[in-house]
Protein backbone atom coordinates (compact mmCIF):
# COMPACT_ATOMS: atom_id res chain seq x y z
CA UNK A 1 0.00 0.00 0.00
CA UNK A 2 1.54 3.54 -1.05
CA UNK A 3 0.65 6.70 2.15
CA UNK A 4 1.98 10.02 1.01
CA UNK A 5 3.75 8.44 -2.34
CA UNK A 6 6.00 6.07 0.32
CA UNK A 7 5.28 2.21 -0.10
CA UNK A 8 4.97 0.49 2.89
CA UNK A 9 4.59 -3.71 2.89
CA UNK A 10 1.23 -4.26 4.94
CA UNK A 11 2.36 -7.54 6.00
CA UNK A 12 1.25 -10.19 9.04
CA UNK A 13 4.05 -10.45 11.75
CA UNK A 14 4.60 -14.07 10.55
CA UNK A 15 5.30 -12.70 7.00
CA UNK A 16 7.83 -10.13 8.62
CA UNK A 17 9.49 -12.42 10.52
CA UNK A 18 9.91 -14.94 7.51
CA UNK A 19 11.42 -12.13 5.42
CA UNK A 20 13.70 -11.31 8.25
CA UNK A 21 14.99 -14.55 8.29
CA UNK A 22 15.03 -14.73 4.30
CA UNK A 23 17.18 -11.87 4.61
CA UNK A 24 19.91 -13.71 6.90
CA UNK A 25 19.90 -16.42 4.48
CA UNK A 26 20.74 -14.27 1.04
CA UNK A 27 24.23 -13.21 0.82
CA UNK A 28 22.80 -9.73 -0.17
CA UNK A 29 22.54 -6.24 1.58
CA UNK A 30 18.80 -6.01 2.97
CA UNK A 31 17.64 -2.40 4.14
CA UNK A 32 14.58 -2.21 6.99
CA UNK A 33 13.18 0.78 7.42
CA UNK A 34 10.26 0.89 10.36
CA UNK A 35 8.04 3.66 9.34
CA UNK A 36 5.86 6.09 11.35
CA UNK A 37 4.70 9.31 10.29
CA UNK A 38 7.57 11.60 10.76
CA UNK A 39 9.06 9.75 8.38
CA UNK A 40 6.60 9.91 5.46
CA UNK A 41 5.91 13.43 6.36
CA UNK A 42 10.06 14.10 5.97
CA UNK A 43 10.03 11.75 2.52
CA UNK A 44 7.05 14.09 1.00
CA UNK A 45 9.63 16.91 1.29
CA UNK A 46 13.00 15.11 1.50
CA UNK A 47 13.15 13.65 -2.24
CA UNK A 48 16.61 11.69 -1.11
CA UNK A 49 15.13 10.24 1.53
CA UNK A 50 12.15 9.25 -0.40
CA UNK A 51 14.70 7.18 -2.27
CA UNK A 52 16.34 5.55 0.21
CA UNK A 53 12.44 4.33 1.56
CA UNK A 54 11.52 3.33 -1.84
CA UNK A 55 14.92 1.17 -2.00
CA UNK A 56 14.54 -0.45 1.51
CA UNK A 57 13.89 -4.29 1.08
CA UNK A 58 11.17 -4.06 4.10
CA UNK A 59 9.00 -1.16 5.20
CA UNK A 60 7.45 -2.25 8.70
CA UNK A 61 4.39 0.40 10.06
CA UNK A 62 5.76 1.79 13.47
CA UNK A 63 3.88 4.29 14.90
CA UNK A 64 -0.11 4.13 15.59
CA UNK A 65 -0.68 7.26 13.18
CA UNK A 66 -0.41 5.55 10.34
CA UNK A 67 -2.83 3.09 11.86
CA UNK A 68 -5.44 5.69 12.27
CA UNK A 69 -4.63 7.21 8.52
CA UNK A 70 -5.23 3.92 7.30
CA UNK A 71 -8.96 3.92 9.13
CA UNK A 72 -10.32 7.11 8.06
CA UNK A 73 -8.95 5.66 4.60
CA UNK A 74 -11.09 2.53 4.93
CA UNK A 75 -8.53 0.15 5.05
CA UNK A 76 -7.13 -2.11 7.66
CA UNK A 77 -3.28 -2.44 8.19
CA UNK A 78 -2.70 -6.23 8.72
CA UNK A 79 0.18 -5.85 11.71
CA UNK A 80 2.04 -2.81 13.18
CA UNK A 81 5.28 -3.97 14.29
CA UNK A 82 7.25 -1.66 16.66
CA UNK A 83 11.01 -0.76 15.85
CA UNK A 84 11.90 -1.74 19.61
CA UNK A 85 10.02 -5.17 18.99
CA UNK A 86 11.38 -5.64 15.81
CA UNK A 87 15.05 -5.23 16.97
CA UNK A 88 14.33 -7.93 19.39
CA UNK A 89 12.98 -10.27 17.13
CA UNK A 90 16.28 -9.90 14.91
CA UNK A 91 18.61 -9.82 17.90
CA UNK A 92 16.65 -13.64 18.69
CA UNK A 93 16.97 -14.98 15.48
CA UNK A 94 20.72 -14.14 15.39
CA UNK A 95 21.33 -15.61 18.77
CA UNK A 96 20.03 -18.81 17.85
CA UNK A 97 22.37 -18.51 14.72
CA UNK A 98 25.35 -17.08 16.88
CA UNK A 99 25.18 -14.35 14.17
CA UNK A 100 27.52 -11.16 14.31
CA UNK A 101 25.89 -7.56 15.32
CA UNK A 102 27.45 -4.39 14.72
CA UNK A 103 26.33 -1.25 16.92
CA UNK A 104 26.30 2.55 15.39
CA UNK A 105 25.72 4.37 18.41
CA UNK A 106 24.84 7.99 18.83
CA UNK A 107 27.60 9.76 20.76
CA UNK A 108 25.06 11.86 22.76
CA UNK A 109 22.78 9.25 23.01
CA UNK A 110 20.81 8.11 26.65
CA UNK A 111 22.84 4.70 26.16
CA UNK A 112 26.73 4.52 25.62
CA UNK A 113 27.75 1.90 23.34
CA UNK A 114 29.11 -0.64 26.41
CA UNK A 115 25.71 0.08 28.36
CA UNK A 116 24.09 -1.40 24.94
CA UNK A 117 26.55 -3.98 24.50
CA UNK A 118 26.46 -5.03 28.03
CA UNK A 119 22.25 -5.55 27.66
CA UNK A 120 22.77 -7.15 24.18
CA UNK A 121 25.15 -10.00 25.95
CA UNK A 122 22.99 -11.02 29.12
CA UNK A 123 19.74 -11.01 27.07
CA UNK A 124 21.48 -12.86 23.71
CA UNK A 125 24.29 -14.13 25.27
CA UNK A 126 25.41 -15.95 21.84
CA UNK A 127 25.48 -12.49 19.50
CA UNK A 128 28.90 -11.26 18.84
CA UNK A 129 28.69 -7.73 19.43
CA UNK A 130 30.83 -5.42 17.98
CA UNK A 131 30.62 -1.73 17.82
CA UNK A 132 30.98 2.07 18.97
CA UNK A 133 30.38 5.52 18.77
CA UNK A 134 33.10 6.16 16.32
CA UNK A 135 32.04 4.30 13.01
CA UNK A 136 34.62 1.67 11.74
CA UNK A 137 32.58 0.98 8.45
CA UNK A 138 35.58 -1.92 8.37
CA UNK A 139 34.05 -3.63 11.45
CA UNK A 140 30.60 -2.92 9.87
CA UNK A 141 31.34 -4.74 6.73
CA UNK A 142 32.41 -7.77 8.48
CA UNK A 143 28.78 -8.08 10.62
CA UNK A 144 25.60 -9.98 9.25
CA UNK A 145 23.52 -7.33 11.21
CA UNK A 146 24.26 -3.50 11.41
CA UNK A 147 21.59 -1.78 13.79
CA UNK A 148 22.04 2.42 13.63
CA UNK A 149 19.71 5.10 16.49
CA UNK A 150 21.44 7.84 14.74
CA UNK A 151 17.51 9.36 14.33
CA UNK A 152 15.68 9.59 11.18
CA UNK A 153 16.73 10.18 8.26
CA UNK A 154 20.53 10.29 9.36
CA UNK A 155 20.10 6.45 10.75
CA UNK A 156 18.26 5.60 7.43
CA UNK A 157 21.13 7.56 4.88
CA UNK A 158 23.90 6.29 6.65
CA UNK A 159 22.62 2.64 6.22
CA UNK A 160 21.88 3.01 2.59
CA UNK A 161 25.25 3.59 1.90
CA UNK A 162 26.63 0.27 2.29
CA UNK A 163 24.15 -1.21 0.16
CA UNK A 164 26.60 -1.18 -3.14
CA UNK A 165 29.54 -1.99 -0.64
CA UNK A 166 29.96 -5.27 0.74
CA UNK A 167 28.09 -8.66 0.64
CA UNK A 168 28.85 -9.13 4.20
CA UNK A 169 25.77 -7.12 5.75
CA UNK A 170 22.49 -9.14 5.50
CA UNK A 171 20.47 -6.69 7.40
CA UNK A 172 20.54 -2.85 8.36
CA UNK A 173 18.01 -1.45 9.91
CA UNK A 174 17.97 2.65 12.08
CA UNK A 175 16.20 1.67 15.61
CA UNK A 176 15.69 5.30 16.97
CA UNK A 177 15.49 5.20 20.85
CA UNK A 178 15.23 1.13 20.73
CA UNK A 179 18.59 0.68 22.29
CA UNK A 180 17.59 2.64 25.21
CA UNK A 181 14.12 0.70 26.13
CA UNK A 182 16.88 -2.47 25.93
CA UNK A 183 19.20 -0.90 28.57
CA UNK A 184 16.51 0.33 30.43
CA UNK A 185 17.32 4.24 30.23
CA UNK A 186 13.30 4.64 29.10
CA UNK A 187 10.95 2.74 29.89
CA UNK A 188 8.64 1.34 27.21
CA UNK A 189 4.36 1.65 28.15
CA UNK A 190 2.31 -0.65 29.90
CA UNK A 191 1.75 -3.42 27.30
CA UNK A 192 -2.02 -2.96 27.68
CA UNK A 193 -1.13 1.31 26.05
CA UNK A 194 0.78 -0.62 23.35
CA UNK A 195 -1.96 -3.16 22.51
CA UNK A 196 -4.23 -0.27 21.75
CA UNK A 197 -1.81 2.09 20.59
CA UNK A 198 -2.13 4.79 22.69
CA UNK A 199 1.85 4.54 23.48
CA UNK A 200 2.39 8.44 22.30
CA UNK A 201 0.24 9.28 25.19
CA UNK A 202 2.92 6.99 27.34
CA UNK A 203 5.47 9.25 25.56
CA UNK A 204 3.69 12.52 26.26
CA UNK A 205 3.46 12.09 29.85
CA UNK A 206 7.44 11.16 30.30
CA UNK A 207 8.53 13.84 27.31
CA UNK A 208 6.03 16.60 27.45
CA UNK A 209 8.10 18.69 25.48
CA UNK A 210 8.06 16.53 22.31
CA UNK A 211 4.00 17.52 22.40
CA UNK A 212 4.67 18.94 18.99
CA UNK A 213 6.15 15.44 17.37
CA UNK A 214 3.35 13.69 19.13
CA UNK A 215 0.72 15.92 17.96
CA UNK A 216 2.09 16.34 13.75
CA UNK A 217 2.02 12.12 14.43
CA UNK A 218 -1.41 11.43 15.65
CA UNK A 219 -3.66 14.57 14.37
CA UNK A 220 -1.68 16.33 11.69
CA UNK A 221 -0.50 13.41 9.71
CA UNK A 222 -4.09 11.15 9.64
CA UNK A 223 -5.57 14.38 8.32
CA UNK A 224 -2.93 15.01 6.37
CA UNK A 225 -3.70 11.36 4.51
CA UNK A 226 -7.27 11.38 4.88
CA UNK A 227 -7.45 14.79 2.47
CA UNK A 228 -4.72 13.96 0.15
CA UNK A 229 -6.93 10.36 -0.78
CA UNK A 230 -9.97 13.36 -0.79
CA UNK A 231 -8.16 14.85 -3.85
CA UNK A 232 -7.16 11.44 -5.81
Amino acid sequence: MEILGTTINNFTREEIVKRVEVFLDEPSFHQIATINPEFLLEAEKNRYFHTILHNCDLRVVDGFGITLALFFCGEKLRCRFPGADLMKEILHIADQRNLSVYLAVRKDGLSSFDEVKNAIAEKYPAVHVYGESDVDSNDIKNCAIVFCNFGSPAQEIFLAQFRNQTSNIRIAMGVGGSFDYLTGRQTRAPRWLQRIGFEWFWRLLLHPRRWKRIWNAVVVFPFRVFFATMKK
